[in-house]
């Protein structure tokens, strides 16, 4: 599946890149405001909550039939979210640039574009679009091209949040300088979930990075032992999502 999803996301980053030319990106960088400090969300003593926007998943489908991205993030803004994370990948998530374009317009917390990110021109892209911080994915990519992407993105103002799933991943990603990691409980190759990953990884980071524990998480139990653990923040989306009461959600799992 998440060679289904690298191969359909280097097509369309081809196709953008003829329609969209990163001189072009440039220039409606230069007319964005600076980022905002996405690091400096997630830090303090309590545990933060960024909360995800996205239509869908590979392993769930479709997960709200009447998507509203932009009243989604201003819930999360209203309701105590340290940040957000807009799903982009449009295949099988059913995300968009648009709607990180304008949810940027609505809110005024930090905003992750989390998508499958290998190129520089989605980091031109990501900025362009209103992102303060990006996802990278050690899994996808080779040790040089997270040194590029790292390397642009933070001189583009933004954060990057490096995603690991196993401890040979970890020290990639520490080599090439990550400052914030986040630790997926899911598995890319099963699809599998298992938050007890966040336990047994999180030791091998330092304790000056930030760590960000994303998947699998729905219940303040969950955050109490991610609390318990060590993590910084914990990113939610189903959870979110498909709960009857997304107020009273939030305040659950905000502690």
């Amino acid at each position: 599946m998440l060679d289904k999803i690298v191969t359909l996301k280097m097509a369309e980053v081809e196709q953008s890149k003829r329609s969209l030319p990163v001189s072009t990106l440039k220039e409606r960088i230069t007319q964005r405001k600076a980022p905002l400090d996405f690091a400096a969300a997630l830090g303090g003593h309590n545990i933060k909550l960024i909360a995800e926007v996205k239509g869908a998943s590979p392993s769930r489908g479709v997960l709200c039939h009447n998507f509203d991205p932009i009243g989604l993030a201003s819930t999360y803004a209203q309701g105590g979210a340290a940040a957000i994370s807009v799903l982009t990948e449009s295949n099988y998530f059913k995300g968009s640039l648009d709607h990180l374009a304008a949810i940027r317009e609505e809110v005024g917390i930090p905003l992750l574009r989390k998508d499958f990110i290998f190129d520089p021109y989605q980091v031109y892209k990501s900025r362009a679009y209103g992102a303060d911080a990006l996802l990278l994915i050690v899994a996808i990519l080779e040790e040089e091209q997270l040194l590029e992407l790292l390397s642009l993105g933070h001189h583009l103002g933004l954060s990057c949040l490096v995603e690991v799933h196993r401890a040979d991943e970890i020290e990639r990603a520490l080599n090439c300088g990550a400052r914030i990691i986040g630790i997926n409980n899911r598995d890319l190759s099963t699809f599998e979930v298992d938050i007890d990953t966040t336990r047994k990884l999180r030791p091998l980071i330092p304790r000056e990075c930030l760590v960000v524990s994303e998947s699998g998480i729905s219940r303040q139990w969950d955050v109490e032992k991610m609390k318990e653990w060590g993590v910084n923040a914990v990113l939610v989306g189903e959870a979110l999502i498909t709960a009857g009461d997304l107020p009273a959600k939030m305040k659950e799992l905000i502690l």
